[in-house]
């Protein structure tokens, strides 16, 4: 049977074991160029740690570098010390710098004086295997030199001068022209020597644009009806059709969840459900079908709550938007109030100058930004303005969970849903009530703490299943969100900083911030090491004009986001400009879409980035009307077909003299299983699996029923893929397998891979066969001959019909198959399912199903 399924896949063209796309050449095991998502990865979890425990002996500026062992540049730290090389790329079990931080010699224990939190050692043995990828340039043990930052150079650079606006260039093929957008294209291509080539025929430009805009594909009749409309604004009447669907808001909500790490659940090593977060989902996705102008979207992630109104309605839509800043990544089980607060404003920064500025501001937090003009001094006037927020994202005081917080209370009349249909009659309450007095009551009478851990958790799980309730037992509208710390007076012991107050060395004590406050900065963002005041709060001095205005009495959130939602900023249009031809071309006009500093690629267009982000703001920062502007372009609605010529000029394809064909995403995939199926269930659910499971740990069914992980996989879930629960770390098998992003990081291109794995999947998982089988069951049911079948699963699965040369060698393979079946001694009544059911899988499988051209 196995061997039948593989010769489909063959048949229909499948590229399930095609070589890595886009993976990185190594060169001696050592990735070579980092990716993105690498290198968020290592300026985020592996920078700081080397910064703070290793370069005081193992840097340029160590007194005396010990063991010859250079940690500050790639090329000293994969060269080794004294005693050979230390990393073992691909293989952290073979590394030598893997056992020191293990301490698994005493002689070789690394940091010397205490070992790294098992975390921590958890991220390097992650980063060796993925093959070391390492920013970092300059030759290894070179004499220190003080690095320093000129703001008044650095405003110089392109990304920090305003966009400038540009009359469209003249071009020596004006019939060529359909917009300004082609004017600076083919100016580029002319520059170059090269010609685009001819345009997509419209069997390809529809699918092309209903998996761009909505990520399904068109159904049959859809494209018939393309194909035979021979008007000349007929693709533009599609084109607004799919803008004005739903579907559009799910599909380009989900490309902004990846720029918001949105998900389910705190991660790290306390992995604790957030049952509220999929109000932001809805969020997010309500607001692109509505097309909310992208400065007001940008306001009420950042600041919702400080933006005042009397409509009930809106005020629960800007605290629920609030929870951008909330859906972080978590160490819940950190000891240390102020480094738990230090932590969770890190990465607030992070996500805010990433997402909205292409920036990474959150690289100085220990030192001056070692590329961009970010002095340490700025990134803790941003800190500042995050350490006087609170943070409201939910769970409980759990085995090794130390940091719950509140959540936020929405308004009853705000007409949102609760996350659940159930209600606490009086008899629960009761059960449960006498379920907490009977571990009250265990844990009194224990003779030792540890006899006690397991009933207090038991305890906090079913408080936190009451408190979800109110008085008459419905479910309370709660949110993910932030609200300002109170304006109030120095807190315990001198500062406004919680339980100790100011420490010894005059910084924050170990409770964190308890009210509105400026911060200091933290020498090597040691929560120990204040040095100096405070800063005042504020944003970036390169991208300033003058000192950010704090609004008096409030954290200063509301002022950072009107700032970066300013016309004057020169990132914020031009950032989501580039994001949204991203998503249509495959490539960034800035290749390195989260990252505009010098460490980033510049535009191949700056001129066209311009005029787009200009047009954006001057068309009301209207998404669907720069989304609609760009795929009417002829650059847009050009073949796929490579040109030798053009392609050894330019492989990569950056002057986009085609349209690159790309391989659909994890959540296209799977949804476009679902439609050619028939299956897909197109009514969003309400909630989500982990909103029913409440508060508890990630993954397991705790005492109130299933978790999110087995509603995850389950393939009789017909949902659209973004409304899938997203538990960090066990992500849906059909999403992680085809390269959906990590959650815990904020990723705007994700990477595409193949592997074994994937072709693995599309012949054995459930959700793949139960796909095909109704497949099957739809073409048995509208056809009645074998031919008729295999033109209405032509069209179905690809947009078109098949070719003589196919018909005929699907007819071989239905024949082959039903006589295995027959040997097999399957009963006749099932062989012509199993038959058709295996010839759906084989399409699902073909290239043309999983590639969009």
């Amino acid at each position: 049977m196995t061997r039948l399924l593989t010769t489909a896949a063959l048949l229909a063209g499948a590229a399930a074991f095609a070589q890595p796309v886009g993976s990185q050449p190594t060169r001696g095991g050592f990735a070579d160029k980092p990716t993105q998502e690498q290198l968020a990865f290592f300026e985020k979890k592996l920078r700081p740690v080397l910064v703070e425990h290793c370069y005081k002996c193992h840097s340029t500026e160590a007194e005396k570098l010990k063991g010859g062992l250079s940690l500050d540049t790639r090329e000293g730290t994969r060269a080794g010390g004294e005693s050979g090389p230390i990393i073992a790329p691909g293989s952290p079990e073979k590394s030598k710098l893997i056992a020191s931080l293990k301490h698994k010699n005493p002689d070789t224990a690394m940091p010397p004086k205490g070992k790294l939190a098992d975390g921590v050692i958890a991220d390097f043995e992650a980063w060796v295997k993925m093959g070391a990828p390492d920013p970092r340039e300059g030759k290894a043990a070179t004499a220190p030199k003080k690095y320093e930052i000129d703001l008044e150079k650095g405003r110089q650079f392109w990304a920090f001068v305003g966009p400038k606006k540009v009359v469209p260039p003249a071009t020596k093929n004006a019939a060529w022209v359909k917009s300004p957008i082609d004017a600076f294209i083919l100016t580029e291509l002319d520059r170059k020597g090269l010609k685009p080539v001819g345009d997509a025929d419209k069997r390809t430009l529809i699918r092309r644009v209903y998996l761009d805009l909505t990520g399904l594909p068109p159904a049959p009749e859809e494209v018939e009806a393309f194909v035979a409309d021979t008007s000349a604004d007929a693709f533009e009447k599609v084109v607004d059709k799919l803008l004005a669907s739903p579907q559009f808001g799910e599909r380009w909500g989900r490309h902004w969840l990846d720029v918001a790490r949105y998900a389910e659940s705190s991660g790290k090593t306390v992995n604790m459900n957030y049952p509220h977060a999929w109000r932001y989902r809805d969020y997010v996705i309500a607001a692109f079908n509505a097309d909310k102008p992208y400065d007001q979207f940008v306001r009420e992630q950042l600041a919702g709550d400080l933006m005042a109104t009397d409509d009930p309605k809106k005020k629960a839509e800007r605290i629920v938007a609030t929870g951008f800043l909330a859906l972080g990544a978590k160490t819940l089980n950190e000891q240390n109030g102020t480094q738990f607060e230090l932590d969770v404003a890190d990465e607030q920064i992070d996500v805010t100058t990433q997402a909205f500025l292409g920036i990474t501001a959150a690289c100085a937090r220990c030192h001056d930004h070692k590329f961009d003009p970010i002095p340490q001094r700025d990134y803790y006037a941003l800190a500042g303005i995050f350490r006087s927020t609170e943070t409201c994202y939910g769970t409980v005081r759990f085995v090794q969970s130390n940091r719950p917080s509140p959540t936020l209370t929405l308004p009853k009349d705000c007409g949102l849903p609760a996350g659940t249909t159930d209600t606490l009659t009086a008899a629960e309450k009761a059960r449960i009530e006498k379920q907490i007095a009977d571990l009250n009551k265990q844990i009194a009478e224990a003779t030792d703490f540890i006899r006690t851990i397991f009933p207090r958790g038991q305890v906090s799980l079913l408080r936190a299943k009451l408190d979800a309730f109110d008085a008459d037992g419905n479910p309370k509208l709660l949110a993910m969100g932030v609200r300002d710390k109170p304006a109030g007076r120095a807190g315990p012991g001198g500062g406004p900083f919680g339980p100790g107050g100011f420490g010894p060395k005059g910084g924050f004590g170990r409770g964190g911030t308890t009210a509105i406050a400026d911060s200091p900065v933290y020498d090597r963002g040691e929560p120990d090491k204040p040095s100096g005041g405070r800063v005042p709060r504020g944003t970036l001095q390169v991208m300033s004009k003058a000192p950010l205005k704090i609004t008096n009495g409030q954290s200063g959130r509301l002022d950072l986001a009107n700032w970066i939602a300013s016309r004057d900023n020169p990132l914020t249009a031009r950032v989501m400009a580039n994001r949204v031809w991203l998503h249509l071309f495959g490539r960034g006009l800035v290749p390195t879409a989260d990252n505009f500093g010098a460490a980033g690629q510049p535009p191949t267009h700056p001129e066209l980035l311009d005029h787009l982000a200009l047009g954006f703001m001057a068309n009301g920062w209207r998404v669907k009307k720069l989304i609609k502007s760009v795929v009417m372009s002829h650059a847009y609605q050009l073949d796929s077909k490579n040109d030798p010529k053009n392609y050894e000029v330019d492989p990569d394809n950056a002057l986009v003299w085609r349209m690159a064909p790309r391989r659909l995403d994890a959540e296209a995939m799977r949804d476009s299983m679902l439609a050619v199926s028939g299956q897909l269930d197109a009514k969003p659910p309400i909630g989500s699996a982990v909103a029913r499971a409440g508060e508890g740990p990630a993954g397991g069914r705790g005492p109130f029923g299933g978790g999110g992980a087995a509603a995850a996989n389950d393939p009789r879930n017909t949902h659209r893929s973004v409304y899938l629960p997203i538990v960090r770390d066990n992500l849906p098998e059909a999403l992680a397998l085809f390269d959906a992003p990590d959650p815990s990081l904020i990723v705007a291109d994700r990477p595409t891979t193949t592997v074994p794995a994937q072709g693995l999947f599309l012949l054995n998982n459930p959700f793949v066969i139960r796909s095909a089988e109704a497949a099957a069951d739809k073409l048995l049911k509208s056809t009645t001959t074998d031919t008729e079948r295999v033109r209405a699963a032509y069209l179905a699965f690809y947009g078109r019909p098949p070719s003589e040369r196919e018909l005929a060698n699907a007819g071989k393979f239905l024949k082959a198959y039903a006589e295995q079946l027959a040997k097999d001694r399957v009963p006749e009544i099932r062989r012509q399912r199993e038959t058709w059911a295996a010839f759906a899988q084989a399409l699902f499988a073909g290239a043309e199903f999983q590639y969009r051209k």
